[in-house]
């Protein structure tokens, strides 16, 4: 389990910094009124809106009083408990949906333009490394389900915010308002195909996770983030230390071979052209600004 203090060879290991591990939000001081009738419509309508501007300063995450079920509290590696322990007592803007087996959030700090946390709220498998949790055939059937679910609805939100880039997306939209103007009758399979979106999203859990709750990421691959601010935030999303559920169960032999270390050291390849800038990360960075409004026009 990853609910002790840490150790020097698993802070080397660490995709975040001290300041994310210590940053949870903390809800807010009155309950969110509107939270009963956000989840019957279901958040994913309006999800996925990240605060322009990541939390300048860590946070002790403490559950407040007007709950009275909130007596605990997380902080440090145990910050992701504050959203599985009382997912009602956060706005909607952080705690996505849940219900009795699941909570899903928007990464405090993400890594991408769109990234979610899927967290399952299991006492018996949530401070399991996910190794271990996920070689249970029945949980990772219900994560592999639920991940799926999440991947969807990721890349529908990835349509919504950047479709009007896309020239795939332009071209399909341009063939049907011209068969409407012509009062056809829209035939989809005759269409242009438009951008499947589903490509543009990864998801995963990390060889040595940094928070003792299990938590599965969902992202776009775009990696254009203010909060990607470190070769080992990159590397993190862009090298086996990310293990895709599917992937699961995996054999000693593989699990020995992501354990091994390293891949946050390893040299910066832009996940979309593959230039290697070694240890650059700087000139990853200009990059991956470069690259995102080009992967926008696809």
């Amino acid at each position: 389990m990853d609910t002790e203090g840490p150790t020097k060879a698993h802070v080397a290991q660490d995709a975040t910094t001290g300041e994310e591990i210590s940053g949870t939000a903390i809800p807010p001081s009155t309950p969110d009124k509107d939270r009963d009738i956000a989840q019957k419509r279901n958040a994913f309508t309006e999800l996925l809106s990240p605060s322009k501007n990541p939390p300048a300063e860590p946070t002790r995450s403490t559950l407040t009083r007007h709950d009275p079920t909130a007596l605990t509290t997380f902080a440090g590696r145990a910050g992701l408990g504050a959203y599985i322990h009382a997912p009602q007592s956060f706005p909607s803007s952080r705690v996505i949906s849940f219900d009795g087996s699941f909570v899903t959030i928007n990464d405090l700090y993400p890594k991408s333009s769109i990234h979610t946390l899927l967290l399952p709220r299991d006492p018996a498998k949530q401070l399991l490394h996910p190794f271990e949790a996920l070689q249970n055939p029945e949980f990772l059937s219900t994560i592999q389900e639920e991940v799926r679910k999440l991947r969807v609805l990721v890349a529908k939100e990835l349509q919504r915010r950047f479709g009007k880039y896309s020239t795939k997306e332009r071209s399909k939209e341009a063939a049907m308002e011209k068969a409407l103007e012509e009062g056809k009758e829209i035939n989809e399979a005759s269409l242009p195909q438009g951008r499947d979106w589903s490509k543009d999203v990864i998801s995963g859990v990390h060889t040595h996770p940094s928070m003792s709750h299990v938590h599965v990421h969902v992202l776009s691959v775009d990696r254009h983030s203010e909060c990607m601010r470190h070769r080992k935030h990159y590397n993190s999303f862009a090298t086996d230390f990310l293990v895709d559920v599917g992937e699961f169960p995996l054999s000693e032999e593989e699990i020995i071979r992501r354990k091994k270390g390293g891949w946050l050291d390893r040299d910066l390849v832009c996940w979309r052209c593959g230039r290697n800038y070694k240890n650059k990360f700087k000139a990853l960075k200009h990059h991956l600004e470069e690259e995102f409004e080009e992967w926008k026009k696809e």
